[in-house]
């Protein structure tokens, strides 16, 4: 038979620092919480007594008695997009700022995977989850997302569209999103305005929200103008530099560029195709002007400096975060926020006319 001083120490609970403290377990579960206030005195002798006990919250029981977890959910469709990466950056924060813990799931582009993903984290009384980018436009994609918009929305969770439009009016989400189509207008409007006339849209995806809007962007400005697009200018497929690199080296390839000026979908992408312009002999601008999108750390390292669109990635993060949690708050009433875009100037395009 073992002596009692051998016996391991019983883990303090909540009663133990009420009693210690010399206040009510309630008093104890509200500064735990954090949902009802407390006076400064009784909040200090709390906290001492949770520090001189050692005390340790139990999580599963906190998430058995609450109504959701105090977690809010980042949904990107890859962890390797600079795009996402900068995006959920500004949701941690804001996580953080709010008392949250924050999680991240890589949906790999998968519309299937993403309403698994939604799934369990209902089941799990997330409370909030942000869907980071585009996404394909599908039959059945409005439909389902809108479900679980009420599904969630049912369970006191909300879903948050970051960087996506919403797929119907009139639902129970959160929508922060960002000018796409303005940052694309303003980007071939200023090639335009420098004389050229033949613009390559380079990148993007295949029924894709962002790309579609950037495309939009692209016609509105040929619009504005009085120029109809040439639709064989449309160079859709991927959105990563290869592409960029790989497009741009088969058109020199094949003889003289059959455009003057490439708005490309990101950053990235536009650094491949100014690589294959240079292998090439070409100067940039001289020869081919370039402009890219969301105004990446690169855009200032390459040679010459990028022209890009600049989104808003840290506010945007912020921004879903709290309009989520504080949807009752009548500041954040109107559920649905969007972010400008603007063009930033460097030494990557130039005007058609000019003599370099």
């Amino acid at each position: 038979m073992h002596d009692s001083q051998d016996a391991a120490p019983r883990a303090a609970t909540i009663r133990d620092v009420a009693t210690r403290a010399g206040v009510s377990p309630a008093t104890v579960s509200r500064v735990l919480t954090g949902n009802r206030p407390v006076s400064p005195t009784a909040q200090a002798r709390v906290q001492r007594a949770i520090r001189d006990l050692d005390y340790v919250v139990n999580a599963q029981a906190r998430a058995l008695s609450a109504p959701h977890s105090r977690t809010v959910a980042i949904l990107l469709p890859s962890l390797s997009w600079q795009f996402h990466n900068r995006v959920a950056g500004g949701i941690e924060e804001q996580a953080i700022n709010e008392n949250r813990l924050c999680i991240v799931c890589s949906t790999r582009s998968d519309p299937d995977r993403e309403m698994a993903l939604l799934e369990t984290l209902r089941q799990h009384s997330t409370e909030a989850v942000v869907l980071i980018g585009g996404t394909f436009v599908t039959p059945h994609y409005a439909e389902r997302i809108s479900r679980f918009a009420r599904v969630l929305d049912a369970s006191g969770s909300r879903l948050v569209l970051c960087g996506r439009p919403a797929p119907a009016p009139d639902l129970p989400i959160t929508v922060v999103d960002y000018d796409n189509e303005g940052g694309a207008h303003a980007a071939v409007s200023h090639l335009l305005s420098l004389g050229h006339r033949r613009i390559a849209l380079l990148g993007g995806l295949h029924d894709h929200t962002t790309t579609n809007l950037r495309i939009a962007g692209y016609r509105r400005a040929h619009e504005d103008y009085g120029i109809t697009p040439d639709p064989g200018l449309l160079y859709i497929g991927r959105a990563d530099r290869p592409f960029g690199y790989e497009t741009v080296r088969a058109h020199l390839a094949a003889g003289p560029l059959p455009y003057t000026a490439v708005f490309c979908f990101d950053d990235y992408l536009a650094a491949g195709a100014m690589a294959a312009a240079r292998e090439a002999g070409l100067s940039i601008p001289d020869d081919l002007s370039l402009i890219g999108y969301n105004d990446e750390p690169i855009c200032a390292d390459l040679y010459p400096p990028l022209n890009s669109v600049h989104v808003p990635f840290d506010e945007l993060g912020r921004t879903a975060v709290r309009m989520a949690l504080h949807r009752d708050d009548p500041l954040y009433s109107a559920q649905s926020v969007m972010l400008g875009t603007h063009l930033v100037m460097r030494q990557s395009a130039r005007s058609i006319n000019a003599r370099p």
